[in-house]
């Protein structure tokens, strides 16, 4: 449980995040959702059911990610828990730099739109992090969640943006629990697999475009045919499913565990090693 914890999660406003802080929040946590969409983050904090709080912020600006961290030590008075979930989803910040697609190989993307897939997905982890810490440090210890994916583990021909941004998570992760062990502040990541969001739905058109079989489908369609073809258990993740382990990660009963990267996929990885 997670009574009496103040918890942070990144891009909660709706999808993976807002399971999150849906599963903190039920186990005690008082949460404050960070997200570029502070009218949806308001919804969603406002649906939990300890209150919290929803800040507007980009949380791969260091300036205003160092406000809005003080704005929720203010109200919260501390931080426990951190959950850096912004990712890929988020809208692009420079209306001149391309929105990230689901299917851009390295031939076709241009280096802008592989600037932007690392900042949402890398710059973001590190930047709320540095404005976490010293405030984890003075509640004497804490737990980070990284949400990386288990592109991060295995080759993704159509992500590889993506892909190199979520393995950076999972080596960021392992020099933080190092580098923070001595504060008692200890940092895990979880993989997720395949879980209907936005951005799988963008995935699945770019599958359908290249796989004639699935040109009948719809994308979420397209998507559950790839989930019943490839996850062993047979079903898809979601997001109850990843806000159960971070959970469990931010609480005292995983006060041993530092370091590690957890896949929540139904074994899609243990298919990847054979």
């Amino acid at each position: 449980m997670l009574t009496g914890k103040l918890a942070i999660v990144t891009g909660g406003a709706r999808g993976i995040g807002a399971g999150i802080a849906q599963v903190l929040a039920r186990q005690g946590a008082r949460v404050a959702i960070l997200d570029l969409d502070g009218a949806e983050a308001e919804k969603t904090a406002a649906g939990l059911p300890v209150p919290g709080m929803a800040v507007a912020c980009d949380v791969a600006a260091e300036a205003g990610t160092a406000i809005a961290v003080q704005a929720v030590i203010a109200r919260f008075g501390g931080l426990d828990v951190v959950v850096n979930n912004a990712g890929v989803g988020r809208a692009a910040r420079d209306p001149n730099v391309p929105q990230p697609t689901g299917g851009l190989g390295a031939d076709t993307m241009s280096a802008a739109t592989w600037d932007e897939y690392l900042a949402q997905n890398l710059r973001t982890t590190f930047v709320t992090t540095k404005a976490a810490i010293p405030h984890l440090k003075a509640r004497g210890g804490g737990a980070i969640v990284n949400i990386a994916s288990i592109a991060g583990l295995v080759g993704s021909p159509r992500l590889p943006a993506y892909a190199a941004a979520k393995a950076g998570v999972i080596s960021l992760t392992r020099s933080l629990a190092l580098e923070y062990a001595a504060h008692d502040i200890r940092v895990n990541a979880i993989c997720p697999g395949f879980l209907w969001t936005r951005a799988w739905e963008g995935l699945a058109g770019a599958i359908k475009r290249d796989t004639p079989e699935y040109a009948a489908l719809d994308a979420r369609g397209v998507f559950l045919e790839v989930v019943k073809r490839g996850v062993p258990l047979g079903r898809e993740q979601t997001p109850e499913d990843i806000g159960q382990l971070a959970a469990f990660l931010a609480s005292d009963a995983a006060r041993n565990i530092t370091g590690q990267w957890m896949a929540v996929d139904g074994g899609i990885t243990l298919r990847q090693a054979m």
